[in-house]
């Protein structure tokens, strides 16, 4: 069962998100909301998902198979220049 996500653009997630600042989506992991952002968006998108951070509700997720909790707000954090 899909879960209901607040998804969250930063920097240059956001350019590639065509502007886009936040969004709702639904899904049961990042894995499935990286495809399902990725089919909404386009390639340029889909590219940063592939090097972006994740941070679920403030705390980093490196799982991308983990199950994400419903209400969770998921930030998109490009990487930065420099570090």
């Amino acid at each position: 069962m899909s879960s209901s996500l607040t998804v969250r653009y930063f920097a240059g997630a956001r350019a590639a998100a065509n502007g886009v600042s936040a969004e709702p989506a639904e899904a049961t992991s990042l894995d499935e909301l990286t495809q399902l952002l990725s089919d909404r968006h386009g390639e340029r998108l889909a590219m940063v998902l592939k090097s972006a951070s994740f941070l679920v509700d403030g705390l980093t997720c490196h799982d991308r198979r983990a199950p994400l909790p419903t209400g969770a707000t998921i930030d998109v954090l490009p990487p930065f220049a420099g570090g």
